[in-house]
């Protein structure tokens, strides 16, 4: 079962993939805490929605790290930057727009139903990145990256 699933990933790549998706995991969350962290001290009244307007910030730069980690560590293409950029956005772009609208109510539900309000945004955050994480990986093997059979 799993050897049928693994044989068609290049040696190493899969190992690569996780390499640089923990990076991009430990980079995009910080981002992401960071970027709330602004929000939220600049609009306090509203944390909410502060906090999809910082997901929607982060999710920018987080995007673009991403794309050079997978690009030059992982697949390791040549050229095409700019098709592959759009085509890794557009890996990220479903989930972004899902995500972007999911955690403001997700971080009200957090704020009254775990006993650390002032944290529920960043576990919106991190309950929302698992999601990315799980469909990224197919979507750049299968969108961005791409690479026609030699």
């Amino acid at each position: 079962m799993i050897d049928s699933l693994t044989r068609h990933i290049p040696p190493g790549q899969f190992l690569r993939y996780i390499t640089v998706g923990v990076w991009n995991t430990v980079f995009g969350y910080c981002s992401f805490m960071l970027f709330t962290w602004f929000f939220i001290r600049l609009y306090p009244a509203n944390p909410a929605t502060m906090t999809s307007v910082a997901y929607v910030f982060s999710a920018f730069v987080n995007i673009t790290v991403s794309f050079l980690g997978y690009k030059w560590f992982v697949f390791r293409t040549k050229g095409n930057y700019l098709r592959e950029y759009s085509r890794s956005f557009s890996v990220y772009l479903p989930t972004l727009a899902i995500s972007a609208v999911a955690i403001a109510p997700l971080t009200v539900l957090l704020r009254h139903a775990t006993p650390f309000p002032r944290e529920a945004p960043y576990i919106a955050g991190a309950v929302l990145m698992v999601i990315t994480v799980v469909l990224s990986f197919l979507g750049h093997r299968h969108i961005s990256f791409r690479q026609k059979p030699t």
